[in-house]
Order: C-alpha cells, then structure tokens, then sequence
C-alpha cells in the first residue's frame, strides 16, 4: 500500500468515524425522551462503536468512544444514560481481549458488574442524584436485585449480539 492509499484510508476512517460519532450523540440525547431509553441509547451506540471499530481500527475506535462519551455527559438531557455509557460503552474495544482469557464469561460479568456498581455509587454519593437514590430506596432490596440480574442478562445478550453480528469472516 503506498503512502498516498495510507493517507487516503486514514482520512475515510477518521471522517466515518466523526460522522457515526454524530450520530451515536444524536441517539445519546434522544435517551431523555422515553424512559426505557436510559439504557437502549447506549447499547445503540456500542453497536455503533463496534461497527467503526471493526471498519476504522482500535485507535478510532478509542478516540470514537472517548468523543462520544464526553459530548453525551455534556449534552445528554439523560445523565444517567450517558453516565452508562462512559461507565460500560467501551466493551465492544475490550471484548476482544477478553474473549481470549480463561473464564472469558467470569471476567466480562465481572467487568460489568464492578463497572454498573461504581456508577451508581458515583451518580448518588459523589453527583448527588437524589432522585435515583429516593428510587432505589422506594424500590427494596430484592427488586434492586431482579434488576441487577436483569442487567447481567441483557449484557450477556449483547455480548452474544456482538459476537455474531460483527464476526470477522
């Protein structure tokens, strides 16, 4: 490949990934709008992060994840989404590594519950998002735990939409 093509292919993988940036911050803001969208939103944009680091490499992948993740804490109307997406957004960069490890399954469990228990204590202890907190409080100890296995089952789900979707041929 000549320095040229190189060029070429670096500024085709810098612009799709400005523009599918754009778009996973669009999604990101529409987060506020429907309630269950705090966490569809996010998901959305980890499929998009996928697809722009399948065709753009790892490192537009990372300044892809780290440009959406700022405009979506920024502007977001949906602090708790965004917060969700900074928190566990980069999973489709790090799968990959994880996918190679003994117990793959233990570590990505771990990596997302470790993850989800961080932000909410950061949302309500360190940002003091009273709101959440008087909605866990409503909520109990055991629906708190339904939707905490809830959460691991749908991250198990997207994992196995990640794998299949985007599987390199």
């Amino acid at each position: 490949m000549s320095r040229r093509d190189e060029i070429r292919t670096s500024v085709r993988s810098t612009a799709l990934g400005g523009v599918m940036a754009a778009l996973a911050v669009v999604i990101m803001c529409l987060g506020g709008m429907i309630p269950l969208a705090t966490f569809v939103c996010p998901v959305l944009c980890m499929l998009l992060l996928q697809f722009v680091f399948r065709l753009c490499g790892r490192r537009i992948g990372w300044a892809w994840y780290a440009a959406v993740a700022i405009l979506s804490m920024l502007m977001g109307p949906d602090k708790e989404g965004a917060a969700f997406f900074v928190f566990i957004g980069y999973y489709p960069l790090v799968k990959p590594k994880l996918d190679k490890l003994p117990l793959a399954w233990l570590w990505k469990l771990l990596l997302f519950n470790i993850a989800i228990l961080i932000m909410y204590w950061i949302l309500i202890n360190l940002l003091g998002m009273a709101a959440l907190a008087a909605e866990f409080k409503e909520m109990g100890m055991v629906l708190l735990l339904i939707t905490l296995v809830l959460g691991n089952v749908t991250f198990i789900l997207l994992d196995k939409i990640l794998v299949r979707r985007f599987r390199r041929k």
